[in-house]
């Protein structure tokens, strides 16, 4: 039984989690973090890292099936699901060990075990730490952030068995790949795993409820890909809704609605993306100022909650969901707490999104509609991949790229692209927007040929009746 006194105590170890704990290091706190499971959290362990290694593996797949079109000879492809699996695992399991390594490096103490709030006044808060129901230690922290992040949501008489239904979790780690599939929800995430058993030879249907696919996507990227997902085999469902799901011997059978029509699918497997639920149990939060709202904790923009000296950052908090907000907001509130004079309220409508399905999509800003809802005067530009040489020459001709501008003072609004590696361009039209560049700075800026970046510059231009290219 240890009794602690530390200046910053971090619970959780997610991409939020960690990187608060360095930058509090680095900035002189004497800080620890209290990890339940596995350092790095969800997203190194179970969700970012190992399925982006699964769908580089049946990108693959889909690439060497293909090799002909490149005057290629491959025969017999074929492949292993455990081996899949496995270079997946190892993947998550080499970045788990690297967060080790920096939270070492850093001097950063990491408890493993379940922390729970247990009072204490402001500047003193307390707490107590357990493992397999044994006390680990009683910890003391000047500051407290929570960092829990979340799990997957479940509806009812849609709840995941482990076995026939199942959340990303289970979706990760398939003994064999199901020759059927059905995808509930059509955001980042069922889209991630019905292009991955697609591409690995899955008869994959997917139901939405809304009425597009990557409902938080501009409609126009939404609509492209709806065409290509279609093109590759999938059964797309929008404005639908699966009512029950019935387990069989080694299959379930789905009820869905759809347009007033009710029918049954039977499929070896269902994945449920349905959304996500912050992990605010046991935490200790009963008997505090902390605010829940939907299963989320309620912060400020410096991510405080109504309770002084408790913070929280990540999934545990409000939207958008995503590793990379979740780190931005750790620093910045370690960096408040420093007292540091330099830090900046986050801003949302910067924060760039992906989806890596093929094809993949990002996007940052405002969509076109979003945009005139808000009352902007705009001006759109779109650029195709079949106008680009480098997409031509990879065979990678379905694509797009879209901006949306203020007409009145030139201002990037929002920028949305669908195609081969758009993942790692939208950085730079994120860049632009923090700069606060205009279509004037964008339209100078010389972009390297051939890449596929050319499409963004003419994107650009086509806003104001400049593209060349198409």
């Amino acid at each position: 039984m240890a009794d602690n006194n530390y200046d910053l105590i971090v619970l959780g170890s997610g991409p939020g989690g960690y990187v608060a704990a360095i930058r509090g290091a680095q900035l002189g706190m004497k800080t620890a973090v209290v990890e339940r499971e596995h350092l790095g959290g969800v997203c190194l362990n179970w969700g970012c890292i190992p399925t982006k290694a699964l769908l580089r593996s049946s990108e693959m797949y889909h690439h060497m099936q293909h090799a002909d079109a490149f005057g290629l000879s491959v025969k017999e492809v074929s492949f292993d699901p455990a081996k899949v699996v496995k270079r997946s695992r190892q993947v998550a399991k080499q970045l788990s060990g690297g967060v080790g390594h920096l939270l070492k490096k850093n001097k950063v103490t990491v408890i493993d075990g379940e922390g729970r709030l247990n009072g204490g006044a402001p500047g003193a808060r307390k707490l107590a730490v357990i493992k397999n129901g044994k006390p680990v230690a009683d910890l003391t922290g000047k500051n407290i952030i929570l960092a829990t992040g979340a799990r997957a949501r479940s509806l009812p008489g849609l709840e995941p068995d482990g076995k026939l239904i199942w959340t990303y979790r289970e979706a990760m780690v398939p003994e064999t790949m199901p020759k059927s599939l059905l995808v509930v929800g059509s955001g980042a995430i069922g889209m991630e795993f019905a292009s991955f058993y697609s591409d690995m030879g899955a008869k994959v249907t997917v139901v939405e409820v809304l009425d597009r696919v990557l409902p938080v996507e501009d409609a126009d990227i939404s609509a492209f890909a709806a065409k290509a997902f279609k093109k590759q085999g999938i059964d797309i469902h929008t404005s639908a809704k699966v009512d029950a799901l019935k387990p069989g011997n080694g299959n379930v059978t789905a009820t869905i609605t759809a347009s007033g029509k009710t029918q049954n699918l039977t499929v070896d497997r269902v994945i449920l993306a349905v959304g996500i639920v912050g992990n605010v149990e046991n935490i200790g939060l009963e008997g505090t100022r902390v605010q829940v709202d939907r299963s989320h904790i309620v912060i400020n923009e410096w991510c405080e909650t109504g309770e002084p000296g408790v913070y929280a950052i990540g999934d545990l908090v409000g939207p958008p969901w995503l590793a990379h907000k979740a780190s931005h907001e750790g620093v910045m509130c370690v960096e408040r707490i420093a007292g540091r004079n330099d830090v900046h309220p986050l801003n949302v409508r910067r924060i760039p999104g992906c989806t890596y399905c093929r094809p993949q999509v990002a996007s940052v800003g405002l969509t076109e509609q979003a945009a005139k809802e808000a009352g902007h005067k705009i001006r759109v530009g779109k650029f195709p991949f079949i106008g680009n040489g480098k997409a031509i020459a990879l065979g990678e001709p379905d694509g797009m790229v879209k901006t949306v501008f203020n007409a009145d003072t030139g201002e990037l609004l929002g920028a949305h692209m669908i195609g081969a590696e758009v993942t790692e361009l939208i950085q730079g039209y994120t860049v632009a927007m923090n700069l606060e560049s205009t279509e004037s700075e964008l339209i100078e800026t010389v972009f390297p040929h051939p890449t596929i970046s050319e499409s963004m510059h003419e994107a650009v231009l086509d806003a104001y009746g400049r593209t060349i290219h198409f």
